[in-house]
């Protein structure tokens, strides 16, 4: 494929860009440097490259809803504001038919996803993260289920005394299709020290997927940036998912995610620059050669950067959601979730056709 690219006197640039349009991996200084420049036009250029031959124009989107069964939490993570303690105000833990009381409102025969995570609550036993699974799955069999992240996982163990794989397997035998891609943060020791991460570690948010993937379950991973890490943490970071997919080839989709202020009335000084999340967004793209999707999330950028991104390595879009709460509780200023019309919108208006998946990936309707 031939593109016109952007050259300048740049040596070190024009080598990454020569790497990239050679289909060569780059390496972890090339991913630092890619941060370091101001070159965003070359930049983008190089990850809507790496882009077009993985999906030429397609940009996928699924109709799902998040649901949040408790937002009780033992751990204190620096950064979330969406955790209570039990007797809170603003504490809950919902029953299996609290949960359908509320899906039935806004449930249609489209919805295909439910996207599940939530708090790690001591005050329930593992049975009631399963017997939660299992109400969804008998109530709407035909809506695929992908719950819970890795550091659940690893909390689901902790409280039940069972092995990754043991849990994991309860699970699926009550409906799991699919694991989110949260908790993995910064995959930094030194991070989670200073970041107060209490919940899995990097070894152990790995080897749930590990695990997940030799089990035949395809995953979900994901990047929280722009609080205390370096730029080669962030790359490190890659690096990291890379190996896991050379090893497993069980990520779908790789999702960075734009650290929100804690105060939902913060300023623009709280917030990552939009010039960040594009460059995010492109080093991912041209990091994970071996990821078939990167994920330009809507909630945490916003809808008009989401449309820049899809020509900066971004094939995926997310879905409808209807209500997010995590990024919202820590004062995202986007939508809580949209229509799929408006979905179709967005990605046609940057020029994209746009695609109507399942959790997986299959194509489930083109919009021409």
């Amino acid at each position: 494929m031939t593109m016109l690219m952007t050259r300048h006197a740049d040596p070190r640039m024009a080598e990454i860009a020569d790497k990239v349009e050679r289909g060569e991996r780059l390496t972890l200084e090339d991913g630092v440097y890619l941060y370091k420049t101001d070159d965003l036009l070359t930049l983008g250029q190089l990850a809507n490259l790496a882009n077009m031959r993985k999906n030429g124009k397609k940009v996928y989107f699924i109709e799902n809803m998040s649901l949040y069964f408790t937002n009780v939490c033992e751990a204190h993570c620096a950064f979330c504001s969406f955790r209570r303690d039990e007797g809170q105000e603003g504490s809950y833990t919902l029953t299996g038919q609290q949960m359908i009381d509320y899906v039935e409102p806004h449930i249609h025969p489209g919805v295909r996803e439910f996207h599940i995570v939530g708090g790690h609550n001591t005050n329930v036993p593992f049975q009631y993260y399963v017997d939660s699974l299992r109400i969804l799955h008998e109530k709407y069999p035909d809506v695929t289920l992908k719950a819970y992240t890795a550091a659940e996982i690893d909390f689901f163990t902790r409280i039940s005394g069972l092995s990754i794989e043991e849990v994991l397997r309860t699970l699926m035998d009550a409906g799991l299709k699919s694991l989110t891609g949260g908790g993995a943060e910064i995959l930094s020791d030194e991070y989670r020290k200073k970041m107060r991460v209490e919940k899995a570690g990097v070894e152990r948010y790995l080897e749930v997927h590990r695990t997940a993937h030799r089990l035949g379950m395809k995953t979900h991973t994901t990047m929280l940036y722009g609080s205390i890490e370096s730029h080669e943490d962030r790359v490190r970071h890659l690096i990291s998912v890379r190996e896991l997919q050379d090893e497993t080839n069980g990520f779908l989709v790789f999702i960075p995610l734009s650290m929100q202020p804690k105060s939902p009335t913060a300023g623009i000084k709280r917030r990552n620059p939009a010039y960040e999340d594009l460059k995010t967004i492109a080093i991912s793209r041209l990091m994970l050669d071996n990821i078939q999707h990167i994920k330009a999330y809507f909630i945490n950028i916003g809808t008009q950067l989401t449309q820049v991104a899809l020509t900066f390595g971004a094939s995926d879009v997310h879905g409808t959601i209807v209500k997010e709460r995590i990024s919202h509780a820590a004062g995202a200023l986007t939508p809580e979730g949209l229509t799929r019309d408006e979905l179709i919108w967005l990605v046609k208006g940057a020029g994209r056709t746009p695609i109507e998946r399942d959790t997986f990936y299959n194509e489930i309707k083109v919009y021409d």
